[in-house]
């Protein structure tokens, strides 16, 4: 009995080393994202965040906790992603009148299957990926329907 407990101690032990090496990383993450958006040669505030959108994206999660967290494989999230953004135009970022980008495909879908992998309010998807309660309703409404059209024939 005393050896679970140490093993289950040591992987506690574990685990908090991990989150705070991932959290770590993470803000180093940040923080060079923060550099390279001050050193660009913008005056405006929307060219900042446009600097920002032409950051390299960089995985925030392995491929284990991706799965976990989204409860499919990254390389099939990704697919949906770009097999959604090809054919329906909802899911392609586009730029307004003042030159701001929109949502991306990825915070998008990102949402949706948030709420559909979870059963999370849509409120609750504001903090994760700042879309939203009108917006986030409107990407699953969205995406169940787009989904549903462009894999019908091979999974459905």
């Amino acid at each position: 009995m005393k050896e679970q407990e140490l093993q289950t101690q040591r992987y506690i032990k574990e685990m908090e080393i991990n989150s705070k090496e991932r959290k770590m990383e993470r803000m180093a993450r940040e923080r060079k994202m923060d550099m390279q958006i001050l050193n660009a040669d913008t005056s405006t505030m929307s060219e900042k965040r446009q600097a920002l959108h032409e950051i390299a994206y960089e995985p925030v999660y392995n491929a284990n906790i991706f799965r976990r967290r989204f409860r499919m494989r990254s390389h099939v999230f990704l697919r949906i992603v770009d097999a959604l953004s090809n054919v329906y135009p909802y899911f392609q970022q586009r730029v307004d009148a003042p030159e701001r980008r929109g949502l991306s495909p990825l915070q998008k879908c990102t949402a949706a299957i948030r709420m559909l992998a979870y059963g999370v309010a849509a409120y609750a998807i504001d903090d994760y990926v700042c879309i939203s309660k009108s917006t986030t309703i409107e990407c699953l409404k969205k995406f169940v329907e787009s989904f549903i059209l462009v894999f019908e024939d091979e999974y459905l």
